[in-house]
């Protein structure tokens, strides 16, 4: 049996982590989950404030994704998508056919967030090449700037943050960028109950300039979560359905942060009563349990690769996991679970709660701003009470404050000088109150220590 010593070295020396620097790397090896709250090794628990990465929906250990999970293994672990359904994956394309908006109707199941934007990209290119009018020139993609999609070839190639993919530059395709639709950061000129009106516009002038070569436009709708937690003006997702439309560019709708009810609604496209036509899911899909993504689409997109085997209109894409009958099962009990718990519904008094500790977060000198949307919040740093001045990156601030929360208890990561706050939706009321107790008293501690740090220097 591995002693906790033999678990930390292997886990810093072997396992090579994630978007971590592992020079700088400070061990710590999960070994079991409950609710809200993580359980290392040496038995230290912490509230798991970020939802292990945005995924885990309706906490760990939930008895009913377990029992589904384990009922599965009894019938068939795997079988492929190629040629081949299964029950459970059959189940669930149906059930996300009831439950998106509008016509969308027909499932196409990948592993995770970035194979899935790679789904929609390669459909929305063979569509405009077989469907009932052909436009084989649509080939490029407009993209949002400081957009995230996933990490590879080409949902980095839509994606715009440049500390992420910029290194990797000379792989990614050409898109046609969009500035962010982000209402703090208007030209000083324009009015910021005009924002959505300003971006649209900015947005109608790309489109007509490029619409012709345009296959499709994508977005993370409401909020660009990888960003730093960009919200867009109200109204905006709206617009963009009707000037995609208007100029003939599909639309396709990044939900893999924002599904299954994180804004207060069951989809973000919902909150607008917008229908994309490619809606791409993952993370909280299978309630954070399994790897499993979904593009969906309606009639008219599918209908065009619809022919006999010589016609070569089959979607020639596929992934070995696609539709994994385990991961299906997770994803159907996490359906039932918001259902029969009407999860969604009952929100209002947990956003309250979390919205009561964004307002004190708020007054604190070195909090510049504070957003939420439902159980989506972000908590923005500043060097400069009253102002929005930056830190310099080698402070890492926010990853102090980060260090410091770790060791109150609480697990979150940052986006640069951006706290990201989205728990789990099943965390109870005194649980979000000492998330906020240790978010407070960790920015106290972190800042307290930088009190005399010359920022002008930087």
């Amino acid at each position: 049996m591995p002693t906790p010593s033999d678990l930390t070295h292997w886990d810093s020396h072997h396992f090579w982590h994630a978007f971590t620097q592992m020079a700088e790397y400070e061990p710590l090896v999960i070994e079991r989950a409950e609710g809200v709250w993580l359980y290392d090794i040496e038995g230290q628990r912490y509230l798991d404030g970020i939802s292990s990465l945005w995924c885990n929906l309706l906490g760990h250990g939930q008895p009913q994704i377990n029992a589904a999970i384990r009922k599965q293994l009894d019938q068939v672990a795997h079988s492929t998508s190629l040629g081949m359904g299964n029950r459970p994956a059959a189940m669930l394309a149906k059930r996300l056919a009831d439950i998106t908006p509008g016509d969308l109707q027909h499932v196409f199941f990948g592993s995770d967030g970035s194979s899935v934007t790679e789904v929609a990209l390669k459909m929305a290119f063979q569509y405009w090449l077989q469907c009932d009018e052909p436009h084989p020139q649509k080939t490029k993609y407009l993209a949002l700037g400081q957009a995230y999609h996933g990490d590879t070839l080409g949902s980095a190639s839509v994606g715009g943050i440049a500390r992420f993919h910029e290194i990797f530059e000379p792989l990614l395709f050409d898109v046609v960028r969009l500035p962010a639709p982000d209402p703090t950061a208007l030209p000083a000129d324009v009015d910021p109950a005009r924002a959505c009106e300003y971006y649209l516009a900015e947005l109608e002038a790309v489109l007509a300039e490029h619409h012709e070569g345009l296959a499709a436009l994508i977005l993370e709708p409401l909020i660009q979560a990888a960003a730093g937690m960009i919200f867009h003006p109200k109204g905006y997702l709206r617009g963009v359905r009707e000037l995609t439309r208007r100029y003939h560019v599909l639309l396709i709708t990044d939900e893999i942060v924002t599904g299954f009810g994180r804004t207060g609604r069951m989809f973000a496209c919902d909150h607008e009563e917008v229908v994309p036509d490619i809606l791409c899911l993952g993370k909280s899909i299978t309630g954070g349990y399994l790897p499993l993504s979904a593009a969906i689409t309606h009639p008219e997109i599918y209908h065009a690769f619809l022919g006999d085997a010589a016609s070569g209109r089959s979607f020639l894409h596929g992934h070995t996991y696609g539709g994994n009958p385990l991961a299906a099962a997770a994803a159907l009990a996490t359906i039932d679970l918001l259902e029969e718990e009407q999860v969604v519904a009952k929100l209002a008094g947990k956003a309250e709660r979390l919205g009561t500790w964004l307002k004190k977060l708020a007054a604190h000198p070195h909090v510049a701003t504070t957003r939420q949307h439902c159980m989506i919040a972000a908590i923005e740093l500043t060097a400069a009470a009253g102002k929005i001045q930056s830190y310099s990156p080698e402070a890492k601030v926010a990853y102090r404050v980060c260090r410091e929360a770790r060791q109150r208890g609480v697990w979150l990561r940052p986006l640069r000088d951006v706290l990201v706050i989205m728990p789990p939706l099943s965390i109870s009321s005194d649980e979000l109150d000492f998330l906020g107790n240790v978010l407070l008293q960790s920015i106290d501690a972190v800042t307290a220590e930088l009190a005399d740090y010359d920022y002008d220097k930087d």
